[in-house]
């Protein structure tokens, strides 16, 4: 099982290293796997049925093979040395966490806004949403950043230090298949309505303890920043479900209370607009100075539930 000081060095690390394009990050091979198994899998045409069993079976097959073959090739490192299994386990769990590239991304875009570029903040926009960006007006790209970062905590830093602090790396590894997954075939249209369904709700299941988390975690530290935490909790409650998602909704409701500002209200998608409830409504439309104060809150996010995940850590030890 995965030590405190291995959570603490991956999550070091990744502030400091961040997301470097030139590593072999391992999603990409769980995504390519994905991609093959979708291949295998679909060979044949198949009944509505059949589909959801097959995308059942990849799910279910990605999922326990990326678990089972992190905990091998820990435990086959760490046979050859302490050190060298420390250094290994903890580059892992760093490709598990998204604190500095989620700050650095969404900071890029803020910047580009500060300085009165717009389309430079939408084509930095584009590069972590997959919303419709060329048409955004300045409220509208602040919108996505805060909604962004908000989501974004849960996925990318809350939910993999929680897996990491209560099943070591190798959960937290299972974890990241299982958010691949979603993001990969987890949609309801025509093609993966029924092949995607186990992994879309996978995905909700193993979100909902830490999307809430994240919540939390936003109403907790907003005062650090000059927001509003009782606002957030206000928010949270009354709007945490209006997303469409039962889970991302959480934090984005959390941050619209603590920044009390406007978030929702629907997007673009391939040119076809996807309308959504507005989060927070009663609350103007935000700015670029809000974006940045919503980057801050998820900063210290990251610290206290890094902090969180040790103590969790220690209390499994």
């Amino acid at each position: 099982m995965s030590s405190r000081g291995v959570v603490a060095a991956a999550y070091i690390f990744d502030w400091i290293a961040g997301d470097p394009e030139w590593f072999p990050h391992p999603v990409r091979l769980i995504g390519r796997g994905i991609e093959g198994g979708e291949r295998i899998l679909r060979r044949t045409r198949q009944t509505p049925a059949a589909e959801f069993a097959a995308g059942g079976l990849l799910t279910f097959g990605v999922v326990v093979s990326v678990y089972l073959g992190t905990a091998r090739i820990i435990d086959w490192v760490n046979k050859r040395g302490r050190r060298s299994g420390f250094v290994a386990e903890t580059l892992l769990a760093w490709t598990c966490l998204a604190s500095r590239s989620l700050h650095d991304e969404a900071s890029a875009v803020v910047t580009a806004l500060e300085e009165g570029d717009n389309g430079q903040a939408r084509q930095r926009l584009a590069r972590i949403v997959g919303r419709d960006t060329l048409s955004l007006d300045q409220h509208e790209i602040s919108r996505a950043v805060i909604e962004t970062v908000a989501e974004s905590s849960s996925d990318g830093i809350i939910a993999p230090l929680f897996y990491m602090a209560i099943g070591g790396v190798p959960l937290a590894m299972a974890y990241k298949a299982i958010n691949t997954l979603d993001s990969m075939i987890g949609h309801a249209d025509d093609r993966y309505f029924y092949f995607g369904k186990a992994a879309a709700r996978l995905d909700d299941v193993a979100n909902f303890l830490p999307s809430r988390l994240a919540a939390l975690g936003i109403a907790t530290v907003a005062g650090v920043v000059d927001a509003s935490p009782s606002s957030a909790i206000e928010t949270w409650h009354r709007d945490g479900m209006k997303h469409k998602s039962p889970n991302a909704g959480q934090p984005e409701s959390a941050m619209a209370g603590a920044l009390q500002v406007r978030l929702g209200g629907g997007n673009y998608y391939a040119g076809e607009p996807v309308p959504a409830p507005f989060i927070g409504a009663s609350f103007p439309p935000p700015n670029a100075l809000k974006a940045r104060q919503a980057i801050r809150i998820v900063a210290v996010v990251s610290a206290v539930g890094a902090v969180a995940a040790l103590l969790l850590r220690r209390g499994r030890r």
